[in-house]
């Protein structure tokens, strides 16, 4: 029936995970809006039980993710090249970057640059354990740490963890583009069968979910921002206007396909972001202090780091923790299948160590000073200036206006606030169309051409979804998006933890075992006394060993170990004398070899 049905609406696609995917969404859609009151009691119950005794859980899992990914960069499987082993990357380093930022956290950036620090500085986090006063120089340290702790490395962990595997099982194996491939290694062929299809079903489940609460919170500050500047108000129809305007937009992008849209929009993101940040820098007057205050919160960053990677608010138990980490980490993992094949797919090339370290330090020291920036910028207005950012953030609860209340303190604040409208509808689209190019690849395993309608629906979805979750929920707004993540997030933690370990096992079988470590040794060291006293020992009841083996200074007893290439097959007849030249480290490099030592008695 299936099969019928996706070829008589032309498919091209996976009619199981097509089908099964689609009929869930729409099913949630239809469920929200006919039992709003139940399915909003019970989302809220399930939610609050998972951040009450699973909080842990999700703390402890991005910082292994983290150590996890760290370790495969340093280890020799650093080395690996995520395609053949002669490939180039596919994209110069600043485009890669340009989409890798706006398709994974630029819109984060936008909403919460200002609001999260705000935020914590208002109303800090550990402020009754530490005896942390609000509104104070500790308030607005403590401030920046944690904005640097939800967005930076650990942020990008949760990224990067399945980037990479589907970057290795996509290029290297050659497996289709879904999170099913990356568990082959312990599946085997029955990623293809019922348990890989489910495997696929949940995570564009997930995804879809995923990307609508990061839609969602870009409407709510497009619709906080237009407020400001033309007074329209926040509401549930105007919400979905800008859901619908801005949809339709991007379904316009996903037509134009990744070369002629998400590529184009993503470079126009990259440079309109950094043109508002430097502005911020520049026009403020407070431009020393900003700088210095970036410096010096990163090296307090690096140095709270081990502990606030751990820490769960044990012995305060405010619930602080629930509603702001383990929401970020919750919310974030939702959307990585999507950030991650985006990111696989526009990697192809690249070493496994460059990969980490492009895809997990470049965006996270970016991340750093966008929030030392905007932060400082918004603790000088706070302790410096007129005030209002907490009045109206922390006070009047107005997260989406944080950052249009910060630029109503600089010059021409009208014109900069239309400009950064514009920055988040494009990051808006740009999430959008790049979540709908992934999705559908999801569905139908390839990357090859694919009707443009498959693709329309998936942006169709995403926006539904997104609609759904603000207007039609009984939470509404940040509320509902937060609940929806945190128990959408459960299953897609548990999926990590086996990528770990199906891609470490891939990479042991398809780079083989090294041998063991060789030296040369070195013969025992005497002191001359000692040396000599057993020179002349005739009888004794111990049993020396010769004394032509021992020496009075350090002598090696053998050669240095000559290590040859283990991917050069040996040659045999004429071609060993230059094999045996060439294949070593001495060889290649042109250094000479060391001379035998001379062994004195």
């Amino acid at each position: 029936m299936l099969n019928r049905l996706h070829d008589s609406l032309r498919l091209r696609t996976t009619p199981v995970i097509f089908f099964g995917a689609a009929g869930i969404i729409l099913l949630f859609v239809i469920a929200t809006i006919l039992f709003t009151d139940p399915l909003s009691s019970a989302t809220g119950v399930a939610s609050q039980w998972l951040m009450e005794n699973l909080g842990w859980f999700y703390i402890l899992g991005v910082t292994l993710f983290l150590v996890f990914l760290i370790y495969i960069a340093a280890s020799r499987f650093g080395r690996v090249k995520l395609g053949p082993d002669d490939e180039k990357p596919e994209h110069s380093n600043l485009t890669w970057f340009g989409m890798l930022f706006a398709a994974g956290i630029g819109t984060i950036l936008m909403f919460w640059g200002v609001a999260e620090p705000v935020s914590h500085f208002g109303a800090p986090p550990r402020g009754e354990a530490l005896g942390i006063q609000a509104e104070t120089q500790a308030a607005a340290m403590e401030a920046i740490n944690f904005s640097l702790y939800h967005f930076t490395f650990h942020t990008w962990a949760i990224f990067t963890l399945p980037a990479l595997g589907f970057a290795y099982f996509i290029h290297k194996r050659n497996l289709p583009p879904r999170v099913s491939s990356i568990f082959q290694p312990i599946l085997g062929r029955r990623i293809h069968g019922p348990i890989g299809k489910f495997i696929d079903i949940v995570a564009i489940i997930g995804t879809v979910f995923g990307v609508a609460v990061s839609i969602g919170l870009g409407v709510l500050q497009i619709n906080g921002g237009l407020e400001q500047l033309v007074g329209i108000p926040q509401n549930a129809g105007w919400q979905l206007i800008i859901i619908g305007v801005v949809t339709g937009i991007a379904m316009i992008s996903v037509g134009l396909g990744l070369e002629k849209g998400i590529k184009v929009l993503a470079n126009v993101n990259i440079i309109s972001a950094i043109a508002l940040m430097l502005f911020v820098l520049v026009a403020g007057g407070a431009t020393v202090f900003m700088l210095k205050g970036t410096i010096e919160s990163f090296g307090s960053y690096v140095m709270n780091l081990p502990e606030l990677a751990l820490w769960n608010d044990t012995f305060a138990d405010t619930g602080w923790q629930n509603t702001w980490t383990v929401f970020y980490w919750a919310w974030t993992i939702t959307w990585s299948p999507f950030v991650g094949i985006f990111i696989a797919r526009i990697s192809r090339g690249r070493t496994i160590r460059q990969f980490v370290v492009g895809v997990l330090a470049v965006p996270s020291l970016f991340s750093v000073v966008w929030f030392g920036i905007f932060g400082y910028a918004s603790m000088d207005i706070e302790l410096n200036g007129d005030g209002g950012l907490v009045e109206r953030v922390v006070d009047d609860g107005d997260i989406p206006g944080a950052l249009f209340e910060l630029l109503s303190h600089y010059p021409a604040a009208w014109i900069v606030s239309v400009f950064a409208i514009v920055i988040v509808i494009i990051f808006f689209i740009t999430s959008l169309d790049s979540a709908a190019l992934v999705i559908d690849t999801m569905a139908n395993g390839h990357e090859d051409f694919n009707p443009l309608g498959q693709r329309l629906f998936w942006a169709l979805a995403v926006g539904l979804i997104t609609a759904t979750l603000l207007v039609f929920s009984g939470e509404g707004g940040l509320g509902a998006l937060q609940s929806i993540s945190i128990l959408i997030g459960l299953p897609f933690f548990i999926i990590a933890f086996f990528q770990m370990y199906a891609l470490h096992r891939a990479l042991k079988e398809d780079a083989g075992e090294m041998p063991a470590m060789r030296t040369r040794e070195w013969r025992k060291v005497l002191t001359p006394e000692e040396t000599v006293r057993r020179m002349r020992i005739e009888d004794d009841k111990y049993d020396y060993e010769d004394p032509v083996s021992t020496t009075t200074r350090p002598q090696p007893a053998t050669e240095v170990p000559v290590m040859q290439d283990p991917y050069i097959r040996p040659p045999t007849g004429r071609d060993v004398r230059r094999h045996r030249r060439d294949s070593t480290l001495a060889g290649r490099t042109g250094s000479r070899k060391l001379p035998k030592p001379n062994v004195d008695g």
